[in-house]
């Protein structure tokens, strides 16, 4: 089997089922060690992977914002996490098809992720469809896969902007999704998003050994090219507050976590 052929297919499929399916195959030809690894012949950019007709994409302002207390807001919710990890599962795919000379172990780690972000998707669309929801029932917005898009050229950017910037802000907002749903008695929705706190972790800590591992062969000092990547490639202010524990467990050194400490001290003195 031609291991990038195969992931650009799982990439491109359209069909959620068909995704899941040929992710599983994946997986089955990766342990049996039955794969061939030569690169394609063209590397596609990829605007638009594969995914549903639904849910409607939309701008991140127009999307709707519903009182958790509700009944469709507590589905919109958890809609939207779905949503995220559906696009996980491709990001990881695109991870895996993009950067075709990267160790072998490379490969094994972002298969896993994308093993896992497809476990997180089938668990929240479970939970989804105990609601009386199903994925596609909301808008949703497009967000993470622009930014996969504008790092396709360089796997370095890539690893900073994705799962260090993107997927890492998603330690620092899940607690206190955890406690909303506390909230309102949604205690499968807890157990969920503890499962997926745990392994978002490390998953942010796959993109920090990959982005080191890059800085070193290119002898470049890790944190400074974090903040110029950042500088160049995020849209907006980076604030905080921040999960400093689990950034920490996902790889964060001593020094990024002072720096983030100084940028929420500034976000909290400036005037809202």
């Amino acid at each position: 089997m031609r291991f990038f052929q195969q992931v650009h297919a799982c990439l491109m499929a359209q069909d959620i089922e068909v995704k899941l399916r040929l992710l599983d195959s994946l997986i089955v030809n990766w342990s049996q060690d039955d794969l061939d690894f030569s690169p394609t012949a063209t590397i596609e950019r990829i605007a638009d992977p594969g995914r549903p007709d639904k849910p409607n994409l939309v701008p991140p302002k127009d999307l709707v914002r519903r009182r958790l207390g509700s009944r469709e807001g507590h589905a919109a919710l958890m809609h939207a996490i779905a949503h995220i990890e559906f696009n996980a599962v491709n990001l990881a795919l695109d991870a895996l098809y993009r950067f075709q000379a990267m160790p072998r172990d490379y490969y094994a780690d972002w298969l896993g992720v994308a093993t896992e972000e497809a476990y997180h998707f089938q668990m929240i669309r479970e939970h989804l469809a105990g609601l009386g929801y199903e994925y596609g029932d909301f808008p949703a917005h497009n967000g993470l896969w622009l930014t996969t898009f504008e790092t396709d050229h360089d796997p370095l950017v890539r690893m900073a902007m994705v799962p260090r910037t993107l997927e890492a802000r998603g330690l620092d907002v899940t607690p206190d999704m955890i406690k909303r749903l506390r909230a309102i008695g949604d205690q499968r929705g807890i157990e969920i998003l503890k499962i997926l706190l745990r392994d978002e972790i490390g998953h942010v800590a796959v993109g920090t050994r990959w982005f080191r591992y890059l800085c070193q062969q290119q002898g470049l000092n890790p944190f400074e090219t974090f903040q110029t990547i950042l500088e160049q490639y995020f849209h907006g202010d980076i604030r905080g507050p921040f999960n400093y524990e689990a950034r920490a467990e996902a790889g964060f050194s001593s020094e990024e976590i002072a720096w983030l400490k100084k940028i929420e001290a500034q976000t909290f003195a400036s005037p809202q």
